[in-house]
């Protein structure tokens, strides 16, 4: 069903207070052009037509119940006839319906993105250009810590950053007579392998192609702690020794029989769930989701700390990262009423609050987050973070997600014996290349 037919079935129509004029080429919007509309009482007064926002997003979920809408209800209060309609799942549900929605026309108004969607989206026209809708609204973008752009056009902005440390069960880490979690890559392996048995598994490693992000998490990671990199001059370069090292590393531990069953299908959110029922010992996992395990398993008995390095590394360590980024559909009727929801999520205050209830790091210059006080993981997280710097190579790249699904093919068949070591990264070298 399309969407205009759904919000007709709620009872929510059709109505607008906004619109904006376009050519057939898509040429941005005169400030002087958007203009609200009105509808005659009969009385000799007017009433606002009510707008209802759709925001698809997976980030309700992951933070404290109920803190999420009430963002929404403190722009609604400031906006008046703006509604906003939160369409809330997992990520790989969310991104599932993203891709549905953009191949129907159907996209919701206000969208989460991850930065390895931005470029697909964009190129399929699926997204608006919202340098032109900051433009039309004299937005200041200075505020901005960053926006992912293709061809100088604005189509996603990150509104908080998220570190990716390692999370280690320390209760079942000492029951395996593991006293401290793991530095580098000697200790993850001997700490995976002491601990798997009975049910239990070291490490929950998701490879699934249908969301090959794990790509992104909890491979490459392992390349960025150690200062290392999958590109040169900005080209792929799989082939190079901190990669293929890195890789191997992950193989052994395979063949140790240290990895969760079912990897080849599992998701970010299986991931979660393993660690969280208490049958993996160690993943690595976006900082949102500590109250999600705080609230699922309050027993749980768990650390934060830096990925775990090359055997006597000493420099600085890559720390991977994601953003929950937004950005406005094409096919939405209400460009400037979501314009005016994403500058509210990126005022100073309101991006404070959010970073803060998310315990990341916010997306507006000026914002200052709280929740590195009072919190003792979240405090080790940040001078995780201070130490270290953010690696992610993936953020902007052409088709990012077929890359790592393209490298995940070919890692799948080497953990399988069905291809060797060089000719796995060579088929993965020369297919990156083809999408470049």
């Amino acid at each position: 069903m399309k969407k205009h037919s759904l919000k007709a079935r709620r009872g929510l129509g059709l109505l607008a207070t906004a619109a904006l004029v376009l050519t057939a080429a898509g040429c941005a919007p005169a400030a002087e052009d958007i203009t609200e509309t009105a509808t005659d009482t009969g009385d000799g007064t007017t009433t606002q037509a009510e707008v209802v926002l759709e925001f698809a997003q997976w980030w309700e979920p992951e933070l404290p119940d109920g803190s999420f809408r009430a963002l929404m209800d403190e722009f609604e209060s400031q906006n008046p006839g703006i509604k906003v309609e939160l369409l809330s799942g997992p990520y790989s549900t969310t991104k599932e319906q993203l891709f549905a929605g953009a191949a129907s026309g159907t996209m919701a108004d206000v969208v989460g993105l991850d930065g390895a969607w931005v470029n697909d989206f964009a190129k399929t026209g699926s997204l608006a250009d919202m340098t032109k809708l900051m433009e039309a609204t004299s937005y200041d973008q200075g505020q901005l810590a960053s926006q992912i752009q293709i061809q100088g056009s604005t189509y996603m902005i990150p509104i908080v950053n998220f570190v990716y440390p390692l999370y280690t069960n320390d209760d079942l880490l000492a029951s395996a007579g593991v006293t401290s979690p793991p530095t580098n890559r000697t200790e993850f392996r001997a700490a995976a392998k002491a601990v798997s048995g009975a049910g239990v598994h070291g490490w929950a490693l998701p490879l699934s192609l249908e969301a090959p992000n794990g790509i992104q998490n909890d491979v490459m990671s392992w390349v960025w702690a150690s200062g290392g990199s999958m590109l040169k001059d900005g080209q792929p370069d799989v082939t190079n020794s901190d990669v293929s090292d890195a890789v191997e590393f992950i193989k052994n531990i395979w063949d140790d029989g240290s990895i969760a069953p079912g990897s080849f299908t599992m998701k970010e959110q299986d991931k979660l769930e393993e660690f969280t029922n208490g049958r993996a010992a160690m993943i690595v996992s976006s900082l949102s989701h500590i109250n999600v395990i705080r609230d699922s398993n309050p027993e749980l008995n768990f650390s934060v700390s830096a990925m775990p390095a090359v055997d006597g590394y000493t420099g600085k360590r890559g720390i991977p990262y994601a953003s929950w980024g937004i950005g406005v559909a094409e096919n939405s009727e209400h460009k400037a009423e979501a314009w005016k929801l994403i500058s509210f999520l990126m005022s100073e205050s309101t991006n404070a609050k959010l970073s803060s209830i998310a315990n990341a790091f916010p997306g507006n210059t000026t914002a200052s987050p709280d929740f590195v006080q009072g919190d003792e993981l979240f405090g080790e997280a940040f001078e995780i973070y201070q130490s270290g710097f953010p690696a992610n190579e993936f953020v902007g790249l052409p088709v990012a997600e077929q890359l790592m699904r393209l490298f995940d093919e070919q890692f799948q068949l080497y953990l399988d014996d069905d291809i060797s070591l060089n000719d796995m990264l060579k088929v993965a070298q020369e297919s990156w290349v083809d999408k470049f």
